[in-house]
């Protein structure tokens, strides 16, 4: 009998009954990286209850570790996370597609929570704090939006600053033949405040895009405020009480004076709303090292280096919580229709920043709102200067050469130099000025140019005129911020540069000073 074929061996026989689980995935993490771990890490049971949780998922969610611990547990889920969008959480909870449930938790904290099972519980949530992610969202729309309004109102601060500057002179030119008792001079005068009040506005758009013309220079913050105080006491009113507090020895800074007094004129004026018409207004100015205090967690964070602090505090209700994170938006105000436009604390964040500084706001633990700007310290020695004198003689004699494509500012320049003793001679092109100037027939003393032109601008132009006639003195006009163009004015001598709008009187001003004085370097 032949013998049998052996036989390969095959699969194990299949078990009859139910599958063993797995062991707990607990059980096979070392305790010390389940505890320790940065990320927090909660168990859950089929019911969505709290069965375990480590330290980190604790202090995320409570603040604080519970003692003991067993305290929270059995506790729904729910009433530690919520979704921050959609519906309430899914019984039981299992993995998805999706990378994880947005989560909001503590005090307005947020963050991501990312799903996981395990054999021995219904599901297991790893817990990431992306506060942080949120505020830096924040920012940069805040930023976008700045950015956006910055570039509106740089387009339009050129054509309405035109305007403006043609208004103004001409009220200039006419109140020239009217006097006080004339009945048409308090309709002048109405007329040129309001094309003020119009100019004003146009810095403040500018301002807060960071747009605006600097002129920064070395002072002491304690001369800034004291000048400032009987100012700042009439816009309180008689039931605000201004207090005055310095540091020892505090260190200069470099800002534009106008810039940094509009700054605390927006500040306190913000503040006596706030307090309706009583309370106390402190300005508090002092040294700072980042190193000193817990400024490391700032938002933004404040850089290293020695600063100066300016805080102004009230004793008002304070900002509301959900408003700090908007309070510098452009256009956002907590005031009634017609009673707020929204740029003031724009306008400070603006000018704050284009001087390189930070400001802060928050709500100090005494009650009312507290704003904290830091500007770098300005190591250097203040020099000491002597304002001169306003001259009262503007009057002067020479040939001037104003080139100028906008018909109304022309006009008004002309006849408010001509009236001042000058001779005038009109173009609106800078090849029209160049064919004069290279003609000679006519030896300029000054020229007069604006910057952006068609065909040939501004800096074109003096590049031109100087290759001619290398030490003709320039007052460069525009309604665009001195910035925009500094970079290619600043490869002359010998320039001027007159923002627009402009009056009469600061006209015949930088022509004195350009044609009797030393030429100022840029």
């Amino acid at each position: 009998m032949p013998p049998e074929p052996a036989t390969k061996p095959g699969p194990p026989a299949a078990t009859i009954g139910p599958v063993a689980p797995s062991p707990s995935l607990l059980s096979q993490v070392h305790p010390a990286l389940f505890d320790k771990s940065p990320i927090g890490i909660a168990f859950l049971d089929e019911e969505n209850r709290l069965t375990r949780a480590n330290a980190a998922f604790y202090r995320l969610v409570l603040g604080q570790l519970p003692e003991p611990p067993a305290t929270v547990v059995g506790v729904p889920i729910a009433t530690l996370l919520k979704p921050a969008n959609g519906p309430d959480w899914p019984q039981p909870l299992t993995p998805g597609p999706e990378t994880g449930y947005e989560v909001a938790f503590g005090h307005g904290q947020t963050g991501t929570a990312f799903v996981a099972t395990d054999a021995d519980h219904a599901a297991i949530l790893h817990l990431i704090d992306t506060s942080h992610l949120k505020k830096l969202e924040i920012q940069f729309a805040q930023s976008q939006k700045m950015l956006a309004v910055g570039k509106l109102a740089g387009g339009i601060a050129h054509d309405f600053n035109n305007l403006l500057t043609a208004i103004i002179g001409f009220c200039d030119l006419l109140l020239l033949r009217h006097q006080p008792g004339d009945p048409s001079f308090a309709d002048m005068m109405q007329i040129k405040q309001n094309a003020n009040r119009a100019a004003n506005l146009v810095r403040q758009l500018l301002a807060f895009s960071r747009q605006q013309t600097m002129q920064p220079r070395a002072m002491h913050l304690a001369d800034v405020v004291a000048d400032l105080s009987n100012l700042l006491n009439r816009l309180l009113g008689a039931g605000i009480a201004l207090e005055v507090e310095h540091g020892p020895d505090v260190n200069p800074v470099c800002a534009d004076r106008v810039q940094l007094e509009q700054v605390l004129i927006n500040l306190a004026v913000n503040s006596r709303d706030a307090m309706d018409g009583k309370g106390i207004l402190r300005i508090c100015c002092r040294n700072t090292l980042r190193d000193d205090h817990d400024l490391t967690k700032l938002s933004p964070p404040l850089p290293p280096g020695q600063w100066v602090s300016i805080q102004v505090s009230d004793t008002g209700p304070g900002i509301p919580r959900q408003h700090l994170d908007q309070i510098f938006e452009p256009f956002f105000t907590t005031k009634p229709i017609g009673e707020g436009t929204g740029l003031g604390l724009s306008t400070v964040y603006g000018i704050v920043k284009q001087t390189g500084g930070y400001i802060y706001a928050d709500n100090p633990p005494g009650g009312g709102a507290l704003f904290t700007i830091y500007l770098p310290a300005h190591t250097a020695a203040v020099p000491q200067t002597h304002t001169p004198a306003q001259r009262a003689d503007l009057t002067g004699d020479g040939e001037i050469l104003l080139v100028e494509d906008e018909d109304p500012v022309r006009v008004f320049c002309a006849r408010a130099l001509r009236g001042k003793g000058y001779r005038v001679t009109e173009v609106r092109t800078g090849q029209a000025a160049m064919t004069l100037i290279k003609d000679g027939r006519t030896p300029f003393d000054l020229m007069i140019t604006d910057i952006v032109m068609p065909e040939m601008d501004g800096p074109a132009l003096i590049e031109q005129a100087r290759a001619t006639t290398p030490q003709l003195p320039v007052i460069c006009i525009s309604g665009y911020a001195e910035g925009a163009f500094r970079e290619k004015l600043n490869q002359f001598d010998n320039i001027i540069f007159l923002a627009k709008p402009f009056t009469l009187q600061q006209l015949a001003k930088a022509v004195k000073d350009a044609t009797t004085d030393v030429i100022i370097n840029h």
